[in-house]
Order: C-alpha cells, then structure tokens, then sequence
C-alpha cells in the first residue's frame, strides 16, 4: 500500500537524520546534560503545553460555529495530533474530518476542512510572525531575514484570499462552476456543493468577532508555545533565550510541514539543533538535550491526551487507521 510504502520511505529518512544529529554529538556530555537537568521546569512546561492545547480548541470550536461541543473538539483534536504522531503525510487532519462528521452528523465533510484549514493558514502566520521578529532581533543574514518576510507575506496572502472567496461567493461559485464544466470529472462528483459546504466553513471568518477571535485565541496559543519551550529551556540552560525559542519554534514548524517522517523523528530535533547554532549558541549537547526533552513533551502529552479522546469518542487507533487507508486505497 501507498500509505505503508511512506511510512517505511520517511521512517528511513527520520533515521538518517537522527544518525546525521548523533554524529556530531558527544554521547556521554549529552546523557550526563539529560541526567543533570532541573526537570522542576517539565512541570511548568507541560501545564502552559496543557493550556495551550485548550486554547486550540477554543479556537476551532469557534471556527465550527459552536457545532461541536467543546470537550468534543478538544478530543477530536488531540487524536489528530496523536495520529500525525504515529501516521506520516498529516493523516491526522484526515481523522479529524471523519471524527468530526462522526460526532455531528450535520457538519458537512467540506466544512470541516474547510476550517481545519483556516486554522493551518493562522498558524502559518503565527510562525511567519515569530520567524520575522526572531529574525529581526537576532545578528542572522539578510537572505534569512528576507526568507522569513516572504513567509509573513505568504501566510497573510493565503489567508486574505480565502477571505475573499468566501465574501464574493456568487463569483466563486461561478469561477468554480466554469472550471468543473471544462475538465472531465467522474460522474457523480458535484464541485459546486462541495465548494458551498467549504465556503460556508469560511462564514464565521466574514464577521469581525469571529474573525477577531480566531487570531487572539492563535496569538495566544503561539505565546504559550513559546512561554512552554521557554521554561523547558531553563532545565537545561542557565538563562533563556526567547529569541532562539522563537526561532526553534519558527525552524522546527517548517521542518514538519513536509510530513514524511513518522513523529517526525530526528527531523524535528534537528531543526531546533540548527536554529540554536545559526543564534551563535555552541553546546550542542544541551541544545540536543533541550531538543529531544522538547520532542518528548510533545509526544507524551499527545499520547496522554490523544488516548483520553479515542477513549471518550469509543474509536479505536486502529479503526482510525483503517479508514485513512481505505481513503488511501480509494484516491489510486
């Protein structure tokens, strides 16, 4: 199977830059640096994660429209954080449309995603953001500094534009309407109902609250994510650095977005390592350390959490794997 064939391509690849990370790292300073550690701040870290979490419910429950309660969203979005942990290529996002639909029956499929990726453009811009003002602050290169603007202007871009569909949706339609008449599209497949279901997905976006709410609730989540890296931080090192916190964030985002590598294994570590290092900082075994107790973090609290919510939604993982794959099998 395709889905199995990526997994096993990006497993390969997340070894090879794992292997690539050790290599340079001296394994004894980095185990007597894990051992070492005031792991007082993991307490910390792990309740700002925890509230940061929230906060991404709330605004995706928003983005719904309320449709879904918000002990459900908040369910429904640890386990797609727990399957992209455990499934290459984002399939989280996938069973967050089927759980989603699952739950309440009268959230179209196309409406779902049609929010889930709002919430991608928002974050995209939350880390644009923090890349510019790292960037800004930090003694980096021009061509860095330009790297990171062009990622703000994308980000904002993408996002205007989505706004735009959905204010001048009579053009839209017609747009899509025009392109559905010109290709050869298996029959049975209706564009225009699907592009109403999303756009509809996109309504709560056209008013100034809504709207408004989203960005504050992504504003917060993104400074809880870097107040919990930050606190993480100072189980390792003497004093913190928010702008290399700001920057490991930014470099680690980019890093999985191109999701090959199950729970991004070696590559997220390895962007954290190569953002602190471009900063000026040298211990590489306490960046390693941070990076991995940062990484582990991440992924004990999506287990946790993740498994709570497969337990209140009754679906299994495996349920859950087996209709991403069927998915799968279906787009051959």
């Amino acid at each position: 199977m395709r889905l199995h064939r990526r997994t096993l391509a990006g497993t390969v690849a997340g070894f090879a830059i794992a292997a690539l990370l050790v290599s340079r790292v001296d394994l004894e300073a980095l185990l007597s640096t894990l051992l070492s550690a005031d792991y007082r701040f993991l307490v910390a870290s792990l309740l700002f994660f925890m509230v940061g979490l929230f906060t991404r419910a709330l605004r995706w429950g928003g983005l719904l429209g309320g449709q879904l309660p918000l002990h459900r969203a908040f369910n429904i979005m640890n386990i797609a954080y727990l399957v992209n942990g455990v499934i290459p290529l984002r399939i989280g996002e996938v069973a967050r449309l089927f759980l989603t639909t699952r739950a309440n029956k009268q959230i179209p499929f196309m409406h779902t995603g049609s929010t889930i990726l709002v919430e991608r453009l928002l974050d995209v811009l939350g880390v644009a953001l923090l890349a510019m003002i790292a960037t800004a602050v930090a003694p980096v290169s021009a061509e860095l500094r330009h790297l990171a603007m062009l990622g703000a202007i994308f980000s904002v871009s993408g996002f205007v534009a989505l706004l735009a569909m959905a204010r001048w949706r009579g053009l839209t339609d017609k747009s899509i309407g025009r392109v559905s008449n010109a290709l050869p599209l298996p029959e049975g497949l209706k564009p225009e109902i699907l592009a109403r279901e999303f756009l509809d997905g996109l309504q709560p976006l056209l008013d100034f609250a809504p709207l408004a709410r989203a960005l504050i609730w992504t504003a917060i989540s993104w400074l809880l994510s870097v107040i919990t890296n930050y606190v993480l931080m100072l189980a390792f090192f003497d004093q913190g650095d928010w702008v290399a916190i700001m920057f490991s964030i930014a470099s680690a985002s980019f890093a999985i977005a191109i999701p090959l590598v199950p729970g991004n294994l070696g590559a997220y570590e390895f962007s954290i390592v190569v953002a602190f290092t471009l900063l000026g900082h040298k211990e590489l075994d306490k960046i390693t350390a941070f990076a991995l107790a940062v990484h582990a973090q991440n992924i004990l609290v999506y287990i946790v959490t993740g498994g709570v919510g497969l337990i209140f939604e009754g679906v299994s993982l495996t349920q859950l794997r087996s209709h991403v794959q069927s998915l799968d099998q279906a787009s051959t």
